[in-house]
């Protein structure tokens, strides 16, 4: 298996793969081990908020639906980084270290439009039906770095 790093290679910035093996566990990953997001407040203190809705949008993407509460909202703005966290203790041959995997990617925002009527679509029904007047947005994370436990590069 190729070992996807990302950064800078020929002075171009490089996307990290999302592996394909994690791909149905994440979008599955509701109830029983669901995505953590984590974004930093003004105040500088980071904020850990659970997302049900996180789903692979594509190899390079993760997607999560913002109901429009709480601070992860109020400080994700298109170009906001932001890392999920995922584990499911149940797939160590696919995650070795813990079954844990770590992503970083870069916030853009889709208030309307087919990007966001795709996210509401994919993600799974009890996240609709937390928000059935469908107020939300679709926040999408072009991931750049995707790492084990240890920090090293998620083979793809």
């Amino acid at each position: 298996m190729d070992r996807q790093m990302s950064g800078f290679q020929d002075g171009r910035m490089t996307m990290a793969k999302i592996p394909k093996a994690l791909h149905e566990n994440i979008n599955s990953a509701f109830p029983k081990n669901v995505c953590v997001v984590g974004t930093v407040q003004p105040d500088g203190w980071v904020q850990i908020s659970p997302k049900g809705s996180t789903l692979v949008y594509d190899e390079e993407t993760i997607a999560y639906w913002d109901r429009g509460k709480g601070k992860t909202h109020d400080v994700v703005q298109d170009g906001t980084q932001v890392s999920v966290f995922y584990r499911n203790s149940e797939i160590r041959e696919i995650l070795p270290k813990g079954g844990i995997a770590r992503f970083y990617g870069t916030a853009r925002i889709y208030d309307d439009g087919p990007v966001r009527e795709e996210v509401w679509e994919r993600m799974v029904q009890p996240e609709r039906d937390r928000d059935p007047d469908k107020k939300g947005r679709a926040i999408l994370l072009k991931i750049e770095r995707a790492e084990d436990l240890a920090g090293a590069p998620l083979e793809t």
